[in-house]
């Protein structure tokens, strides 16, 4: 059988669109009635699956939005910002820009004490590909689809490891709030699917 994945970005939260660094930031009201709306109109897909979710608050708030029960997955966590967490992007651009500069440019860079899009890119791949997880999703995949709630980051790195794309082109796929982005696991490995209402 082929196991369907489907990853789910949270909305927004205050902070970001407030320009600063998630720092596990709750949702707020504005948030919750997004995903409240976006439950609504995937109502048919979403009443078919099984939940896994980031450890972040804003994840597990968009999974309580979305009326699942989710299982934590370390693996589905947003990048560590290190020292950035929790600030404004525009006071990390006048404190270190140089630093600020190159971190979307190279994914080996990392927020200083943090984590770079090459090492989510090995971690969110690893549990792709490991024997417990694809165990794990074959199972819960006979009641439905799988549906991680989880982060714009995460799902890039996702994308790349399954199209086994250079991490060197990880700032040209763009994953807005409350996206969905559907993954496939068969015969050939794991495939992207375009549209996640797709059919077999």
């Amino acid at each position: 059988m082929r196991t369907r994945l489907l990853l789910i970005s949270h909305p927004a939260t205050a902070a970001q669109r407030k320009g600063t660094f998630p720092a596990d930031d709750p949702l707020d009201a504005r948030a919750i009635e997004e995903t409240t709306a976006f439950r609504a109109a995937h109502a048919r897909l979403l009443d078919d699956g099984v939940a896994l979710s980031s450890p972040a608050r804003c994840a597990l708030d968009t999974v309580a939005a979305l009326g699942l029960a989710a299982n934590v997955t370390p693996a589905l966590a947003d990048a560590d910002m290190g020292h950035w967490r929790g600030r404004r992007l525009l006071d990390v651009s006048n404190d270190e820009p140089q630093a600020l500069a190159a971190w979307p440019r190279d994914p080996s860079v990392a927020p200083p004490g943090g984590e770079s899009f090459e090492a989510v890119r090995q971690r969110v791949g690893g549990w792709l590909d490991a024997r417990e997880t694809l165990e794990m999703l074959e199972t819960v995949a006979r009641h439905g689809t799988v549906i991680a709630v989880t982060h714009a980051g995460v799902m890039r790195a996702a994308l790349m490891h399954v199209l086994q794309a250079p991490s060197a082109t990880f700032a040209r796929i763009e994953i807005p709030p409350l996206s969905m982005v559907a993954l496939r696991y068969g015969e050939r490995g794991w495939t992207w699917w375009p549209t996640a209402d797709r059919e077999d």
